[in-house]
């Protein structure tokens, strides 16, 4: 609430006064103010299920199909030498295509990682991992 005071002028003397608020969570009138403000954050979707794997011998893993317009993180661990490259595709994996900046492919991976990779703007396209270990086992894990 305000702590000003406003003078009431002639002729009404009176002065209409109404107040803002949103559903409290419990069903309930929160009136809007420094501490419960309007909401006007837009959530996320829902993310969707992880892709998780092991990995010993070369294969492609996937699709993992993120939400846009939230990071996709992949996490790599384990006693492994190899390369994990992240691909993209926009037609149901019939074709993948790198991840690049400024042309130069990036989202390669030489050793264990836990990093954001992409962040998809694109409903549909699908993320892939191209595991090629050549030691060892390595975990993977890509999720939002």
């Amino acid at each position: 609430m305000t702590a000003k005071t406003y003078p009431i002028e002639a002729p009404g003397g009176f002065a209409p006064v109404f107040a803002l608020g949103s559903e409290d969570g419990s069903g309930y009138l929160a009136l809007v103010s420094h501490a419960a403000p309007l909401p006007t954050v837009a959530l996320a979707p829902t993310a969707p299920a992880a892709l998780t794997g092991l990995a010993s011998n070369a294969k492609v893993a996937g699709p993992f199909e993120p939400t846009p317009l939230a990071p996709v993180f992949l996490t790599l661990t384990g006693e492994w030498t190899g390369t994990v490259r992240v691909l993209r595709s926009t037609d149901g994996g019939a074709t993948r295509q790198p991840l690049t900046i400024a042309g130069t492919e990036w989202a390669i991976f030489h050793g264990n990682a836990c990093e954001p990779v992409w962040q998809e703007g694109e409903s549909g396209a699908q993320i892939y991992l191209d595991l090629a270990p050549t030691f060892g086992t390595l975990t993977y894990r890509i999720a939002q």
